[in-house]
């Protein structure tokens, strides 16, 4: 949550040609990665999972928008550097919580 609100803050100072569509498609990525993490937090295992993975995928589309609009420079170095570690931090904690699930599930299964 506190990356996107980063994010907002940026967001109006994206350049008009890509505030509405770069900038949307980042936003909407972002919305749709904390959606699937809040879905995954009230699902079980498979489901849970799945969400989590969902979640990741989105996070990767999401970093390559970000660093497609710092290429083009609608997002300066500052605004990208400050993102992009956040985003890194939370692909470690899925990939944590992905690997935890996975584990368990395995010790359940024997």
């Amino acid at each position: 949550m506190e990356t996107y609100k980063l994010w907002q803050e940026y967001l109006p100072n994206f350049p008009k040609t890509s505030r509405y569509t770069l900038g949307g498609k980042i936003d909407t990525l972002f919305l749709e990665t904390t959606e699937f993490i809040y879905t995954a937090c009230y699902q079980k295992g498979k489901e849970k999972l799945s969400s989590i993975e969902k979640a990741s995928v989105k996070l990767d589309l999401l970093k390559f928008f970000l660093r497609m609009s710092w290429e083009i420079k609608s997002l300066d170095n500052k605004k990208y550097s400050a993102i992009s570690i956040r985003l890194d931090e939370i692909g470690r904690m899925l990939g944590g919580w992905a690997k935890k699930i996975r584990e368990t599930s395995m010790l359940s299964d024997k």
